[in-house]
């Protein structure tokens, strides 16, 4: 077990009991101690704890005793950030049943895949996405479906720009198997006792399926629990922190670290429906934001924003997030601009968010973090499974309380995803890297994005840490595309910051990675971009770009 980064360990214990209680018993706790307490703030609409509380239960009562929901059952939950995804997940948990949290950007056919695979009879649906429901009804399992219209939720004065989605009257669907939010709300039916424990089923995140089928995580409360408690310790959150929420739920961060944790901290949450840089800054400003989780492309949007001023974001003291290391460059303008470092982590669907964390007052930048609480992680090389040392690459196994069951009816790969060590079970995940002297591990690239470059390993995330040094480049993208001559060669794909178009070449930039990085790496070939494909979740879709290559070569 390498434990070379205990020197560095924050004030805290390194071990945590996580609760044997639900996730449900954190909001029912939370809405005992702080019924009045501001749980949600959406568009300039409160919700307090005792609302929130109070609504789930309906909800629950109502997919119990309407609709038929059963212990254990797989209900899907299928819309954008609002009040009524907070309330349906918490419905589902009260109810004794199971979160199946799917991205809201999939089509009716993709959708399919996941009634089919979880047996799917109910779903919870924003009304905007219901053309993309619909059509399962009747034709797959699925037989009912409860339908939300966010604009029941907007409060008055809000003078931000509200999405499309958010300013939709609702609609009123009165065929058989559908259910207005509204009414199941109001129907104020009471559910029967809450049961589940913390080894029971509680929410199966699907992983993205880049590597074949998509894959649902199986995780319990308590797995869940294990992240949402040590996050909570390790941001140093109180009652009284206000989280604003802009990562979607549906993916393990947001739904841990913006959804999970505040509820059972008693603090505040407030919702944005979609991304916008301009409405961010005003609910820190108005709302007095303190604690905000994120991605770099956010982070990158949000600082090259014109209008941001200091003043304006001041009430923060803590950002942290995940999924792609910060370019060191963004990092030291974030924090010029706030005095604060950005808190990287790392982790999976399969680990419910968090297995590193960076320490809090000693990041690291482009830094994973050290293991969080309980966790044993380490690095094996990935075809012999030996266990390798201090600066090593290979790739990084995890055993720890927040490591999933298994997938969901894959028991080949459930069998492949594990490996024995020392008599514990590590998950393999396929990421490759390595740690320092101090214990901090560092993501090199996923095993199947490095670049064969004439016999030389070049790993995309690197050459795009350099390239986010120039002051011309806002956003970078780095793949390999096929070469006669090398096999793969590297090129580079650049969104401009505002005031370089037409001024800069893309010769200029090859000739600057030139003196920057070694012969091997920097990039043959520059493309520059408006804008690229990209997750729901604000990643960046590199493999689309790169079968775009493969397509043109």
């Amino acid at each position: 077990m390498v434990t070379l980064h205990y020197p560095f360990w924050p004030k805290i214990s390194k071990s945590l009991k996580v609760p044997s209680t639900s996730l449900y018993d954190n909001l029912k706790v939370s809405a005992n101690r702080y019924p009045d307490q501001d749980a949600i703030f959406y568009y300039g609409n409160k919700l307090s704890y005792e609302r929130l509380d109070t609504e789930v239960n309906a909800l629950a009562g109502y997919l119990e005793h309407k609709l038929g929901v059963q212990k254990g059952e797989k209900i899907l939950l299928f819309m954008q950030n609002s009040p009524q995804y907070v309330i349906g997940y918490y419905a589902i948990l009260r109810v004794n049943a199971v979160v199946v949290p799917i991205n809201p950007m999939l089509v009716a056919d993709e959708l399919e895949f996941y009634v089919i695979d979880c047996d799917i009879k109910t779903a919870l649906t924003g009304q905007e996405l219901y053309d993309r429901v619909g059509p399962l009804l009747g034709k797959t399992s699925l037989q009912n479906i409860v339908i939300a219209a966010y604009s029941d939720y907007v409060g008055h004065g809000f003078e931000g720009l509200l999405p499309k989605e958010v300013e939709a009257p609702r609609v009123h669907l009165t065929e058989p198997g559908h259910y207005l939010w509204n009414q199941a709300i109001e129907a104020k039916l009471t559910p029967s006792v809450h049961k589940a424990k913390g080894d029971d089923l509680a929410c199966l995140p699907y992983t993205s399926g880049t590597t074949g089928l998509p894959k649902g995580c199986m995780h319990t409360n308590k797995t869940i629990n294990a992240n949402t408690v040590g996050s909570y310790h390790w941001s140093s959150t109180t009652t009284n922190a206000v989280h604003l929420m802009t990562l979607p739920l549906f993916h393990v961060t947001g739904m841990v670290h913006s959804m999970h944790m505040p509820i059972f901290s008693g603090s505040t949450m407030v919702i944005l429906t979609r991304w916008n840089r301009d409405v961010a800054v005003e609910l820190i400003k108005n709302v007095g934001c303190t604690h905000w989780v994120t991605i770099a492309t956010m982070i990158v949007d949000f600082l090259a924003n014109p209008h941001l001023k200091k003043e304006d974001i001041a009430s923060l003291t803590f950002i942290s997030g995940g999924g792609a290391a910060l370019p060191e460059a963004v990092g030291e303008k974030l924090y010029q601009l706030t005095g604060l470092r950005f808190v990287e982590g790392y982790g999976l669907s399969e680990t419910i968010a968090q297995t590193h964390f960076n320490p809090p007052n000693r990041p690291k930048m482009q830094c994973l973090g050290i293991p969080s609480f309980d966790v044993d992680a380490r690095v094996i090389d990935p075809v012999t499974g030996k266990e390798l040392g201090m600066g090593e690459i290979g790739e990084i196994i995890v055993n720890g309380p927040q490591v999933m069951v298994g997938y969901y009816n894959r028991d080949d790969e459930n069998k492949s995803s594990f490996i024995e060590i020392d008599g514990k079970p590590f998950f393999r995940t396929g990421d490759i890297g390595r740690y320092d002297e101090e214990g901090y591990f560092f993501m090199v690239d996923r095993v199947k994005r490095m670049i064969n470059a004439s016999g030389y390993k070049v790993w995309p995330t690197e050459v795009e840490s350099y390239l986010y040094k120039h002051p011309a480049i806002q956003q970078a993208c780095v793949v390999g595309v096929p070469d006669p001559k090398r096999g793969e060669t590297v090129k580079a794909f650049v969104i401009l910051n505002d005031g370089f178009e037409g001024e800069i070449t893309e010769e200029e930039i090859i000739n600057w990675a030139k003196q920057h990085m070694a012969a091997y790496k920097y990039p043959r070939q520059i493309e520059f971009r408006k804008q690229f494909p990209m997750t729901s979740s604000g990643k960046i879709l590199w493999r689309t770009l790169q079968e775009e290559e493969k397509v043109k070569a």
